[in-house]
């Protein structure tokens, strides 16, 4: 019933987390017969997403420029403590702690966690990266905001372990966040309670 261009553009846009068909289907009919400004600015955004956004060396999000990632926000913010290291396993588990607004230090994103059934083992984990900058900012506590899912605990036991050499405060969030979910659903206030929370490993 529906041309196949926009079939296309619709079993495209049901791939992205959280939208199914017709959710997709009321998008590429809101694009299709609103104002074409709106199309052609998100298509230019779209084609531009890989060429103007990079990984920060912590692995959060940044602008490219002259061919290279700047730090971003949040390593640029002198005012964060560069001594509390809060290390996550995605960036949308850095922007629900953010949301929190009460973590001031920095963090580092692993961007995948210890999962057998995945194939992700331990030296697929971003190991060297993170105990350098450990030693260049001289941390003294590591915050462990892994979820609380198998995959998550067990990247955070690991993590604990490696770390032990450098003699510093390793931290696991606090219960608030519930057992084997994903940081996406919690909200704020449970987030903060949290981080406030965290405790030794």
């Amino acid at each position: 019933m529906l041309p196949q261009r926009l079939r296309k553009l619709q079993t495209l846009l049901s791939r992205l987390p959280g939208v199914g068909e017709k959710t997709a289907q009321r998008y590429v009919l809101h694009l299709l017969t609103g104002p074409a400004e709106l199309a052609t600015e998100l298509g230019r955004e779209l084609v531009e997403l890989h060429s103007h956004l990079g990984r920060c060396g912590c692995g959060n999000l940044a602008e490219i420029e002259d061919g290279k990632p700047n730090e971003c926000n949040i390593c640029s913010d002198s005012r964060r403590d560069q001594q509390l290291l809060c290390v996550v396993g995605r960036i949308p588990d850095l922007l629900s702690i953010e949301r929190a607004g009460t973590m001031r230090g920095r963090y580092f994103v692993l961007g995948k966690l210890l999962s057998p059934l995945e194939g992700t083992r331990p030296e697929d984990l971003p190991l060297e990266r993170l105990t350098a900058r450990i030693r260049e900012s001289g941390t003294t506590e590591v915050i462990l905001a892994t979820p609380t899912t198998v995959e998550g605990e067990a990247t955070a036991l690991f993590l604990k372990r490696e770390l032990a050499p450098f003699n510093l405060r390793v931290s696991r969030i606090a219960s608030g966040v519930p057992h084997g979910g994903d940081f996406d659903y919690a909200d704020p206030v449970t987030m903060g309670r949290a981080l406030a929370g965290r405790r030794d490993l």
